[in-house]
């Protein structure tokens, strides 16, 4: 069976609902295909928070921050629900930190963002929550907040069904062809599709998609793991007591106050095994809790311990930065990774996909995520991996 259609998504965790809903809401022909069920756990887009923020270490990342925030109030005013929890956050500078507090601050700086730095000091007395030694340095930002992440994955859905983008979950693409200026032809379940544009957001699969057209590119999906803790006195963690944190060492390791319940959530960034979509295990690994669990207690004393941890999947570019662009053979194929720390800009990203997949260009500047940079055409032998 074959069927016509303007445009395919595949993948619907957070960019391919993203995507998705946002060429519904122009009124496209699209349809989205998920090869497990809608909201599954599998990937990188589960679970209950991420961090939003505008606190990055170049120009680039925090100028598609602004779009961000802007594209989750349009979110929020289109689904008519609240999305968007400002905490403020703290990033914390060893002297030893794998980037600076100054490309940090002159980032910010560059767009005019306001912030804070802190000495470790000042540090304790604000939020005596940490316990930091004198040569951290921290950067407060008050902007920074928390947005969900199952939930606000299952609202873009929403809101695509609701503008007329069609979801179907339980059904693998197993088939790609470029058909030139016929389009593309797209196999999915028992039907063959032909479509004018192609959106790939498959994460950790991503290269299984693109096996048709003889892309491969150099990712790597490592399975990571974040745990809750249960401190003893939770309003001490509470939103208003206490921001959203980054520890910018390595390891780097990341948190939130409590969020909907008593507990904190907190994990080591880029620490996991290297695995793929299809052998991942989702047990937690007892080593890395001991590690996050013992950097909290030195840090955090007052959360406790772990409770419980579970997994996810990050899908790496070699120096960590998207992927976001046209495939350079082939024109209409459109491709999203967020180098497992896109949730924030899943908005923004599906707009910028919708506006690629319409018109094959991009009115924000997307260079450096171009699929023909230099990293990916030439890996570098050293993987850089700090945010």
């Amino acid at each position: 069976m074959a069927e016509q259609v303007e445009y395919v998504v595949v993948g619907l965790g957070a960019f391919g609902s993203a995507a998705t809903y946002q060429l519904a809401r122009r009124g496209a022909d699209v349809v989205g295909f998920e090869q497990f069920e809608l909201g599954h756990v599998r990937g990188a887009s589960h679970d209950t928070s991420r961090i939003l923020r505008h606190s990055y270490h170049t120009p680039e990342y925090v100028g598609l921050t602004v779009h961000a925030y802007d594209d989750w109030a349009d979110l929020e005013r289109d689904s008519e629900e609240s999305l968007v929890t400002v905490v403020g956050g703290l990033d914390l500078f060893p002297s030893d930190s794998a980037v600076t507090v100054t490309d940090h601050t002159e980032s910010l700086s560059a767009h005019d963002i306001p912030y804070e730095v802190l000495d470790s000091e000042a540090v304790r007395q604000r939020f005596p929550q940490f316990r930091i030694s004198p040569g951290v340095t921290g950067l407060y930002q008050q902007r920074s907040a928390i947005v969900p992440a199952a939930r606000g994955t299952a609202t873009m859905q929403r809101m695509a069904q609701a503008h007329g983008g069609r979801l179907v979950e339980r059904c693998a693409v197993t088939g790609v062809r470029d058909r030139g200026h016929a389009g593309l032809e797209v196999e999915a379940g028992d039907r063959t599709y032909y479509c004018r544009r192609l959106v790939v957001c498959a994460d950790a699969w991503t290269n299984d998609v693109l096996t048709g057209l003889d892309v491969r590119l150099p990712l790597k999906t490592t399975q990571e793991q974040f745990s809750y803790f249960e401190p003893a006195d939770p309003p001490a963690f509470s939103q208003g007591r206490m921001p959203l944190w980054i520890w910018q060492g390595d390891p780097t390791f990341y948190g939130f106050p409590c969020y909907g319940e008593g507990t904190v959530k907190a994990a080591q960034d880029c620490g996991g095994p290297q695995v793929t979509g299809d052998t991942r295990s989702f047990e937690p690994d007892a080593g890395r809790q001991a590690l996050l669990a013992d950097f909290m207690s030195r840090t955090l004393p007052g959360a406790g311990s772990p409770a419980w941890s579970k997994t996810c999947l990050y899908t790496l570019t070699p120096e960590r930065d998207f992927i976001l662009g046209l495939a350079p053979e082939h024109p209409a194929v459109c491709i999203a990774v967020g180098a497992g720390h896109g949730f924030k800009f899943t908005p923004t990203i599906g707009r910028l996909l919708a506006d690629l997949a319409m018109t094959g260009e991009c009115p924000v500047d997307i260079d450096s995520f171009r699929l023909d940079r230099p990293a990916l055409v030439d890996p570098p032998p050293i993987e850089q991996w700090a945010i």
